[in-house]
């Protein structure tokens, strides 16, 4: 049975969408998998700082890992110790990618760690290890930006 989570929300600013990561948190369990789809400033890192916030760590060391590919930051709920994230940006059109060397493969191994992965559009290989996916689609609407939300059967 699937976490609640709501299906779709509108998200009014920056502060509404770590709010969401914030909610999102409290569902997490070691060993998921967070894919964060969306067009470029729809908010996947602010929602990533949200779940950092409320899994224990420090949300002023999010930042989009676009030119470093993969970040750990440190928290410390229940059994989760890290929380890894990935962008996968300048990746997108490659048949294959350094995963070995990108951490990737270890990150999604990691039985204390949830992992965020933005951009994982095209790397569908990518869920295939994880515990549970959440899905979290991200787009721009006229009130602000919304979010779709579903975890993966």
């Amino acid at each position: 049975m699937s976490p609640g989570l709501p299906g779709r929300t509108i998200l009014a600013n920056a502060d509404a969408t770590e709010a969401l990561g914030d909610a999102l948190a409290s569902e997490l369990q070691p060993g998921d998998l967070v894919l964060l789809e969306g067009p470029l400033g729809a908010g996947k890192t602010t929602l990533v700082r949200g779940l950092v916030r409320a899994l224990g760590g420090d949300p002023a060391e999010v930042c989009s890992p676009t030119f470093v590919l993969l970040e750990s930051y440190a928290v410390a709920r229940g059994e989760l110790r890290r929380l890894y994230h990935a962008d996968l940006y300048r990746l997108r059109g490659r048949s294959r990618a350094p995963w070995e060397e990108l951490g990737l493969g270890e990150a999604l191994d990691d039985p204390e760690a949830v992992t965020a992965v933005e951009w994982p559009e095209g790397w569908s290989w990518i869920a295939t290890g994880a515990t549970r996916v959440l899905r979290v689609q991200l787009s721009f609407v006229q009130a602000g930006r919304a979010a779709a939300l579903a975890w993966e059967e």
